[in-house]
């Protein structure tokens, strides 16, 4: 079974935004998690370490943090993220945003996990919204 990939949209990150905190983009850190996205350290090292120059950081906590509280910077470790790990981890054959939103939240090994109901309606009325748009 050959199941292709698509390249993750700005809708769905966008949306995997909206799920994890309503992208808020002045939540800062919060326990092991920073930024609108809710990314820790490990998921940051995982992306590449993005910089907010566009390049790669070194491994420190304070690019970490600077990284994951701006938005740019943390969407493109989702997308570093998604590209590296992409996997189908809903079982239907494709890997699309329902999979990027499991990757996510539960990270590459764990994304056969069942949604919090909360985070999961947050995400799919995001993409109905995003969607007629």
């Amino acid at each position: 079974l050959i199941v292709t990939a698509q390249r993750i949209s700005q809708q769905c990150i966008r949306c995997i935004c909206e799920a994890a905190s309503e992208c808020n983009i002045s939540i800062g850190c919060d326990g092991p998690v920073c930024g609108p996205f809710y990314i820790t350290k490990q998921y940051w090292i995982d992306a590449g370490k993005p910089n907010l120059n566009g390049g790669q950081s070194d491994n420190n906590d304070e690019a970490y943090k600077s990284c994951a509280k701006d938005a740019y910077c943390a969407a493109r470790t989702v997308e570093n993220y998604m590209a590296k790990f992409s996997r189908d981890c809903t079982g239907n054959g494709v890997i699309d945003c329902d999979d990027y939103v499991h990757l996510h939240r539960f990270g590459a090994s764990d994304c056969t996990n069942t949604l919090h109901n909360v985070y999961e309606n947050i995400y799919k009325l995001c993409i109905e919204i995003m969607t007629k748009y």
